[in-house]
């Protein structure tokens, strides 16, 4: 049914445990997994005469670290990886195109399940990725 899950991660542990989960989803369909890390654009700051302080690659290396972690989580499982990792100011944006452009057929995400004024406050990249997603989406919770 599905042969290519994307699965996003936002390196916090209910990401991991929706990772776990999605392995074994993935391991009795048959199918193969694509990590998704949505790093943040860093805006290099221009200071004094037009000095220009180069962004830092802290974030970039948070992604790759999460998806060497994945990846050996899926080796260990016997399940397929692959790894993106690409800049995006809307998460949830990012998600959706990685589906596409990966040729996803389905996304499974963790949802932190906010709610009242913690969800308007933090809003919820899962209700944007429902919104926006143009493949089905599996939701963890």
């Amino acid at each position: 049914m599905f042969s290519n899950i994307l699965v996003p991660t936002d390196g916090s542990e209910l990401a991991e445990k929706a990772f776990r989960a999605a392995i074994g989803f993935a391991k009795e369909a048959g199918a193969r997994i694509t990590g998704y890390y949505a790093m943040q654009p860093v805006a290099s700051r221009v200071m004094g005469e037009g000095y220009l302080f180069p962004a830092n690659g802290k974030d970039h290396e948070s992604g790759s670290t999460f998806m060497t972690r994945l990846a050996s989580l899926a080796g260990e499982a016997g399940v397929r990886f692959d790894a993106v990792v690409s800049e995006s100011s809307d998460p949830a944006a990012g998600i959706a195109a990685a589906a596409k452009r990966n040729g996803c057929d389905v996304i499974f995400m963790a949802s932190h399940g906010r709610r009242g004024l913690d969800w308007l406050a933090k809003g919820s990249v899962t209700a944007d990725v429902l919104a926006k997603a143009e493949v089905p989406v599996l939701v963890y919770r």
